[in-house]
């Protein structure tokens, strides 16, 4: 049953439709797996559902669900990385519920924002397991919403139910946004936004062409988690392997070893992860591991920087993995995730535009060893939707090679924030474009358009604007982790503070695993960054605040949270860790 070409796929439109499909048609064809590891197993232990047992399990749920609430209620998915959550979300779109993906309360320092989102959702009921029942019903208290044990449930919870088509058009789930610069939102994502969504992803990664195995660690609570190891290969009746986002962090080769142990491989992972992977995946551990059947791995939570994927595959270019496997992408929630991405198999295009230029909103070409170049790589293009930049403040389209705000139109967009007001965010319009149907979403995201190809260079909220000029924070963030080893890579934070002269810059960035504070010359560590970026970017850093691992917050989907952390830092948080304030460029 794993052949070259991938099954026979109807034109359904919901995701439960696609279960029953693959439940009657390929009833003992492998559906998903979930590999954990427990300390005694290294290469972990093999859990496997068919399409005939999960979709059992989805409709012995999908009615406790029935029992429970009514058409259009919430339920909150409170499930541990695992079985249960893959078959609590399709139960919840098949009850004709909206499922509201989420995580249990130990997941550490995200408590308040999960405390928030249910403030918000209001489910009606929560599914969680037994693992993890006690913790839930803590954090909920007495009045909170109704527990369901997705573990419980028996398989005759189904009998006498019959399951009923969901709508196309109704809400199937709300996609919390990771808050990464704003409170958390919840984007309504229709059943038709998410099959849509998988289509275009399986068409730009080769699913259309091949049979693919989906391997992921991303948590299933995160829209590219959830749309890559479920909703894809539920359209698609593909097998999809799943670990536990902490099983990858302890030990990064887990991922890898899944990676080789399949066919056709599609996996996504931060940009981070790549560069964990390159610093501590031992000689030992590539010994006979093959990548030479991973087909794409996605690439896609911050601008993509070229020096990533050349660092991953010299790493392990010696077990076979190649180099056009790597594939930049852009996504968001608000377009259900996937939006543009390079196509495997294609070289990576890589841009070397001048950092003056690109702050001014233009991008110009520079020699890829000026030190003043910024060096970003190509996003590809979309399948099956629309993409445009426009300017954000006149709303004008713009021509390629201008920087502007990434407006986004297509089946994949989401039908607004839940409980809030959106028109302007999900019902945008051109300056000269003519009143009537057909909005687009403004992404918030700023990039360019370049040799056809999508360019993201930043967020708009994030811009640091000092004496009039404009400065993307990835990049002050980059020069300051390359200047001194000390700097822990990706855990930094570049921000803007109000001063007395005017807006000024700070940086606070966790220091190395490898080394102790104490240890650590900090003077020369703050001068060190003080003087890269002022020669790169000519910014006078006013503060540079260096703390000790696991300080500087992350989002709920892995990514430095830079407002937070701004937060944190105006709220004298870090006024205990070692600082400089208002010193010399060094």
């Amino acid at each position: 049953m794993n052949s070259r070409r991938p099954p026979l796929a109807p034109a359904c439109p919901t995701l439960p439709e696609y279960v029953w499909h693959w439940a009657e048609n390929t009833p003992d064809r492998r559906a998903f797996t979930f590999v954990e590891h427990p300390a005694q197993h290294s290469r972990g232990v093999h859990r496997t559902l068919t399409w005939r047992r999960f979709d059992a399990r989805v409709r012995a749920l999908a009615a406790r669900l029935a029992e429970r609430a009514g058409p259009g209620d919430r339920v909150a998915l409170l499930c541990p990385q695992g079985m249960e959550y893959v078959t609590a979300f399709l139960a919840a779109l098949s009850a004709g519920l909206v499922a509201v993906p989420l995580y249990p309360p130990d997941l550490p320092g995200h408590a308040d924002r999960l405390a928030g989102v249910l403030a918000d959702a209001r489910p009606t009921v929560v599914v969680t397991t037994s693992r993890a029942q006690d913790e839930v019903r803590d954090f909920l208290g007495s009045d909170g919403p109704r527990i369901v044990l997705a573990d419980q449930v028996p398989d005759d919870a189904a009998r006498g139910w019959r399951p009923v088509p969901p709508d196309a058009e109704a809400t199937a789930y709300l996609q919390y946004t990771s808050g990464s610069t704003r409170a958390p939102a919840g984007v309504e994502i229709s059943h038709g936004n998410v099959v849509a969504n998988a289509r275009q992803a399986l068409t730009a990664y080769g699913g259309d062409a091949r049979s693919l195995t989906c391997v992921g660690w991303l948590p299933l609570y995160h829209d590219m988690g959830l749309v890559l190891s479920v909703a894809a290969p539920v359209t698609r009746g593909l097998l999809s392997v799943l670990m536990d986002p902490a099983a990858f962090l302890h030990e990064p080769v887990r991922w890898l070893r899944l990676l080789a142990a399949h066919p056709n491989v599609v996996s996504a992972a931060p940009n981070f992860a790549y560069d964990y992977c390159v610093a501590t995946v031992t000689a030992e551990q590539k010994e006979g591991l093959r990548l030479d059947k991973v087909t794409a791995l996605i690439n896609g939570s911050e601008p993509v920087r070229p020096g990533t994927a050349d660092r991953f595959h010299a790493a392990f270019t010696g077990q076979g993995l190649a180099p056009e496997t790597h594939c930049p992408s852009y996504g968001l929630a608000e377009a259900t995730v996937f939006v543009c991405a390079a196509r495997p198999g294609d070289p990576l295009t890589r841009f070397a535009l001048d950092r003056d230029a690109l702050a001014a909103g233009k991008a110009l070409s520079a020699r890829p060893d000026d030190p003043r170049a910024v060096l970003l790589a190509g996003c590809g293009t979309p399948a099956g939707q629309r993409v445009r930049v426009a300017d954000p403040v006149t709303r004008a389209l713009l021509s390629e090679g201008e920087v502007g705000e990434i407006w986004v139109q297509g089946p994949n967009v989401g039908r607004g924030y839940w409980n809030r007001g959106s028109q302007d965010v999900f019902g945008a319009r051109f300056a000269d474009a003519p009143a009537g149907p057909g909005g687009w979403l403004r992404t918030g995201d700023l990039g360019t358009v370049l040799e056809g190809q999508l360019v993201v260079t930043g967020r708009l909220k994030d811009l640091i604007i000092v004496d009039g000029r404009n400065h993307y924070p990835q990049d002050v963030e980059a020069t300051a982790q390359d200047a001194d080893p000390a700097v822990r890579r990706d855990r930094l934070a570049a921000f803007a503070v109000p001063g007395g002269a005017g807006e000024g810059v700070v940086v606070v960035a966790e220091h190395a695993r490898t080394a102790r504070l104490a240890e650590l010359d900090v003077p020369a560590v703050v001068r060190a960054v003080r003087g890269a970026v002022s020669a790169r970017h000519g910014l006078r850093l006013a503060d540079v605040v260096l703390v000790p691992p696991g300080t500087v917050p992350r989002t709920s989907s892995g990514k430095v949270s830079r407002a937070l952390t701004r937060a944190r830092y105006l709220d004298g948080a870090y006024g205990g860790q070692a600082s400089a304030t208002s010193g010399g460029a060094g």
